[in-house]
C-alpha cells in the first residue's frame, strides 16, 4: 500500500487529498464515514487481497489529521473532488463504495455521471430525508450512546475514548468537527437529495445492516427506492459499519455486484 498526497485543481482552489492506493486489478474508490479512515482501512486490505483489485481510499480533508480548506464545506463539492481524483489517477471502470457520510458522497458522485464509474455501492448511507426515519444526530450523543446505535454487538466493537492516547483523542475531535461541517445545517441530510437521485444512471447497490439504528433499514429501503433500478441488500447481525462488523458479508455482496455490472469483468 502506498500513501500519497494528490493536489487536485477545483474551481474553488487547489485541494490536497491524502490517498491510500493498494493492489492491482478492478479499481474501487472506498469512502469512509464519520469515524475516519481507520473505519475502512482493514476492509480496503481485505478487498485488495481477496480478489484482483486496486483499492483507492482517500481521507476526507479534515479527517485523520489532514487539513481542510475553508471553502470545502459540503458533500457535493467533496464528490466533485473525488471525480477529479479519478481523472487525475486516470482510472476507469471504477466501483465506488461508501459508508455512512461516505455513502452520501458516493450518491453525489453518482449524480455527476462520470464515465469513469461503472457502479456505486451505498453502505448504510446518510444524506436523504425520510419522514419518520431520521438520521441519529451524532453530535448530541456520547460515544457510548452512538456505539449502542451503531453496532449489532457494541461489546465487541465499541471504543471508549477515555482509554485512548491524547493524540488519538485529538484526531477523533478533529474528525467530529469536520463531520459537523460536511453534514450541513440539517445534520447528515440534504432535503433535495432524495428527489435528485431519480437522475442516477449508474448501477447501484444499497447495502444495510439490519441492526443499524443510526439510519434504520426502512431508511435504507427508501434510499434504494429513490435510485432507478437499485438493488437493496440486508446484512444480518450487522449494524451501521458492516466493513467492521461483518466484512465477509459485505465483501460477498460487493463482489457479486461488481462482477454483474463492471464492463471489464474479472
Amino acid at each position: 500500500m502506498t500513501s500519497t498526497v494528490r493536489t487536485l485543481s477545483l474551481p474553488s482552489g487547489d485541494l490536497d487529498v491524502t490517498v491510500d492506493d493498494q493492489g492491482q486489478g478492478h479499481p474501487f474508490l472506498l469512502l469512509h464515514g464519520g469515524g475516519g479512515p481507520q473505519t475502512v482501512a482493514p476492509f480496503a486490505g481485505l478487498l485488495a487481497a481477496q480478489r484482483p483489485a486496486r483499492v483507492i481510499t482517500p481521507v476526507h480533508p479534515g479527517f485523520g489529521g489532514t487539513a481542510r480548506p475553508h471553502w470545502l464545506t459540503d458533500v457535493p463539492t467533496l464528490a466533485q473532488a473525488y471525480v477529479r481524483l479519478l481523472d487525475d489517477l486516470g482510472v476507469t471502470d471504477v466501483t465506488v463504495v461508501g459508508n455512512s457520510i461516505g455513502g452520501w458522497i458516493a450518491a453525489e458522485i453518482a449524480l455527476l455521471g462520470s464515465d469513469r464509474i461503472s457502479g456505486v455501492v451505498l453502505v448504510d448511507a446518510a444524506g436523504i430525508k425520510v419522514p419518520g426515519h431520521p438520521v441519529a444526530d451524532p453530535f448530541s450523543l456520547t460515544p457510548a450512546e452512538l456505539s449502542r446505535l451503531a453496532f449489532h454487538d457494541p461489546t465487541k466493537f465499541a471504543v471508549d475514548p477515555a482509554t485512548l492516547p491524547e493524540a488519538a483523542r485529538a484526531v477523533m475531535a478533529a474528525n467530529r468537527a469536520a463531520l459537523q461541517v460536511y453534514s450541513g445545517p440539517y445534520v447528515m441530510e440534504d432535503p433535495t437529495l432524495r428527489e435528485r437521485l431519480a437522475k442516477v444512471t449508474h448501477p447501484a447497490l444499497v447495502v444495510w445492516g439490519e441492526s443499524d439504528e443510526v439510519v434504520d433499514a426502512a431508511y435504507g429501503r427508501a434510499y434504494a427506492a429513490a435510485i432507478p433500478e437499485a438493488r437493496f441488500e440486508l446484512l444480518h447481525e450487522t449494524g451501521h459499519m458492516p466493513q467492521i462488523e461483518t466484512p465477509g458479508q459485505l465483501l460477498a455482496v460487493v463482489r457479486d455486484f461488481t462482477d454483474s455490472h463492471a464492463p471489464n469483468r474479472l
